[in-house]
C-alpha cells in the first residue's frame, strides 16, 4: 500500500531534531525579540493614531533589519527564521479561527454571506485576469495580491503563500499593497457614507465585505457608529472564514494546472482545516472569554513573528525590481472593491 505522505504534505512539517539545533533556537529568539519590539511600538499613542497594526510593524521592522544587520548573523539564525516564516505562520493562521464563531454567519443573514462570496470571487477572478492579460505579472504575485484584496489582507496573503510557496519578496509586495489601499479605504469610506444611501447597518456590511484588514474595517466603521461597527466586524469575520474554502479550491486548481503531471505531492492546506475546526470549538462556547482572549493574544504574537521573519528574508532590491505593476493591479482591485463593491451591496440591499 502506498503511503499517503507521498501524496499529501504534513500539516506543520514538524521535526523534533530542530530543538537540538543552535541555529534554530537563535533564529527563533531573534524573530521573537523583534516581534515584541513591534508589539510594544503598536501601543505607542502616535503609532496607534496612524492605525498601524502589529503585523504591519512586524514586516517593516523585519525589512529594516533584514536589509541592514541581518546579513552578519544570517548563518547563525536562518533555520529559526525560516521555521518562523513557515511553521509558526501556519500555527498562527490556525489559532486565528478562535476569533470567529459560526453564529456570526446567522447574524448577518444569507445576504451577508452572498455578498462576501460574490465579492471574493469577482475580486480574485479580476485579479487573475488583469495580472495575466493586462500587466503580465507572474502568477504567484497575482494570486497573492488577489488573495489579500479579496479576503483579509496580510493574513490571507500569508496563508496563501504557504500554499503556493512563493518567494518572500512577492509576499512583501502583496502585503505592501494591502497597507497602502486598505489604509486609503479606511479614510475614504467614512467620507463617502453620506452619499451612499445606505443605513448604518448596510454601511457596515459594505465596509466588512470590501476593506482589506480587520483593523481597517473597524476604523472605517467606528467613524460612523457602533451599529456600523458591529455589522462590519461580523461581515468581515464571515469573509475571513471563506479563506478556508478559498485555499482548498486554490490548491486543487494549482495542482490541476501543474506542468509536471508526474508530480504526486499535493500541498493541501491542513492548517486551513484546523482553522475551521478552531472556529467550531469557539462556536460551542466551551472556552471562557478569558481563554479566548489569551488565545487571540498568543495568535497576534505568532503572526507578528511570522511577519518579522518574512521581512528578514525580503531584500529591498527584489521589491524594487518588481516595479509598479503590482501596485497598479492592487489599485485596480481597490477601485473595484470601492465602487463595484458598493454597487453589489446596494443591489443586494434593494433587491432582497
Amino acid at each position: 500500500m502506498l503511503s499517503l505522505q507521498k501524496y499529501i504534505s504534513s500539516p506543520f512539517n514538524f521535526n523534533v531534531k530542530q530543538f537540538n539545533n543552535t541555529q534554530w533556537w537563535l533564529g527563533i529568539l531573534f524573530v521573537t525579540l523583534l516581534a515584541f519590539i513591534a508589539i510594544t511600538l503598536s501601543n505607542v499613542p502616535i503609532v496607534q493614531s496612524m492605525k498601524l497594526g502589529t503585523l504591519t510593524l512586524g514586516i517593516v521592522i523585519g525589512l529594516v533589519v533584514g536589509n541592514s544587520i541581518f546579513s552578519y548573523i544570517a548563518t547563525h539564525t536562518e533555520e529559526g527564521v525560516d521555521y518562523a516564516k513557515s511553521v509558526i505562520l501556519k500555527l498562527g493562521i490556525t489559532l486565528f479561527g478562535f476569533r470567529i464563531t459560526f453564529d456570526q454567519i446567522s447574524n448577518v443573514g444569507w445576504q451577508g454571506l452572498a455578498v462576501d462570496i460574490v465579492m471574493l470571487s469577482m475580486t480574485f477572478l479580476l485579479a487573475i485576469q488583469l495580472g495575466k492579460r493586462v500587466f503580465n505579472l507572474d502568477l504567484q504575485t497575482t494570486i497573492l495580491i488577489g488573495a489579500g484584496s479579496s479576503i483579509c489582507g496580510a493574513a490571507a496573503i500569508l496563508a496563501t503563500e504557504s500554499v503556493i510557496k512563493s518567494q518572500p519578496y512577492k509576499t512583501s509586495v502583496a502585503v505592501a499593497t494591502v497597507v497602502v489601499f486598505g489604509t486609503l479605504s479606511m479614510f475614504l469610506y467614512p467620507f463617502m457614507f453620506e452619499y451612499m444611501s445606505l443605513n448604518e447597518h448596510e454601511y457596515g456590511i459594505f465596509v466588512g465585505s470590501t476593506i482589506h484588514e480587520v483593523a481597517q474595517v473597524v476604523a472605517a466603521a467606528n467613524a460612523i457608529s457602533e451599529t456600523a461597527t458591529d455589522s462590519a466586524v461580523i461581515e468581515k469575520m464571515l469573509r475571513v472564514m471563506l479563506l478556508v474554502p478559498f485555499l482548498f479550491f486554490l490548491s486543487i486548481w494549482l495542482n490541476k494546472n501543474k506542468t509536471n503531471r508526474h508530480e504526486s505531492h499535493i500541498d493541501f492546506p491542513w492548517f486551513a482545516l484546523f482553522f475551521i475546526l478552531a472556529s467550531g470549538v469557539h462556536s460551542t462556547s466551551w472556552l471562557s472569554y478569558e481563554v479566548s482572549q489569551n488565545i487571540a493574544w498568543l495568535d497576534n504574537i505568532l503572526l507578528t513573528i511570522a511577519m518579522v521573519a518574512l521581512g528578514l528574508r525580503t531584500h529591498i532590491s527584489s521589491i524594487r525590481n518588481a516595479g509598479f505593476k503590482p501596485l497598479v493591479l492592487a489599485f485596480c482591485l481597490f477601485l473595484f472593491l470601492c465602487f463595484g463593491g458598493y454597487a453589489i451591496n446596494f443591489g443586494f440591499t434593494k433587491l432582497f
